[in-house]
């Protein structure tokens, strides 16, 4: 979906990265919280149901692809085209997995939800540890009130909890690093961006994915280091490089609006 956007220039944007819970956590109620203005949100375990999701999977997929959120789990969670279309965004979402069996004809992954364009759209294939995890990226971009041009791409990332029975939990932190060096790697260049996500940190600012991806952009800041998890872990992270100039902060929402996770809520500032 690309609906009519305002072109106006503008000087920032408000960035969310959020994992809703595969429909659980309440989108558009924490949208109508935010200030009006331009809003990219970077989402993961969202859901889409319907006749799109293919209704025949090889078994070794669907094995992988238990029944998480989604329409069984009650009237208030609503589908990833469902909340753009009542919020009025652009959409891009890439699904993962199947969400459950044949059962349900639901799969779930990562999205960006936008009032602005989303162009260059691209999907990362993780390297597979436990579960197939699928990164999505798009730019945005427009000019400031002084006229200058920018531009700047936005991914979306979830990285694995948990690695193969052969690793089993212990061996999940190397898993998750792996992915996110691969993920990192490909985002390698001079494009300003902004990664962020659910990297399932068990070990907060010390886990080996936190480190390796911080390395990858040094221009990362930390305002605020609060547990993200249910207050208990910090497993959402933002990460940037920008342009000289520019600057952004992120801070935690202070409610999980009904998912397991807070809501990380900043601005990308272009002076």
């Amino acid at each position: 979906m690309q609906p009519a956007a305002d072109l106006s220039p503008l000087d920032r944007v408000t960035i969310v990265s959020w994992n809703t819970a595969v429909g659980e956590g309440h989108v558009v109620d924490f949208v109508r919280t935010l200030a009006p203005g331009p809003l990219v949100l970077l989402l993961q375990e969202v859901y889409r149901g319907g006749p799109e999701v293919p209704s025949h999977l090889p078994s070794a997929v669907a094995a992988f692809a238990g029944h998480l959120g989604g329409a069984a789990a009650g009237p208030s969670c609503h589908e990833i085209e469902d909340v753009a279309a009542r919020l009025g965004l652009n959409v891009y979402y890439v699904p993962s997995m199947r969400n459950g069996g044949f059962t349900f004809d639901e799969d779930r992954g990562n999205a960006i939800l936008s009032n602005l364009p989303l162009t260059e759209l691209r999907a990362i294939e993780l390297p597979f540890e436990r579960q197939r995890r699928v990164a999505v990226a798009a730019t945005i971009q427009g000019r400031t009130t002084a006229g200058t041009p920018w531009r700047v791409r936005l991914v979306s990332a979830h990285l694995d909890n948990m690695s193969t029975i052969k690793r089993a939990w212990i061996g999940a932190e190397y898993g998750r690093a792996r992915q996110a060096r691969e993920l990192t790697a490909l985002l390698h260049d001079s494009e300003p961006t902004i990664l962020a996500g659910d990297f399932n940190t068990w070990f907060g600012f010390s886990d080996r994915a936190y480190l390796d991806t911080a390395r990858a952009f040094p221009q990362t800041t930390v305002l605020d280091r609060r547990a993200t998890f249910r207050g208990l872990l910090r497993l959402d992270h933002v990460f940037f490089r920008l342009q000289p100039g520019w600057h952004a902060e992120f801070r935690r929402a202070e409610s999980r609006f009904g998912s397991d996770h807070y809501p990380l809520v900043g601005a990308l500032h272009f002076n």
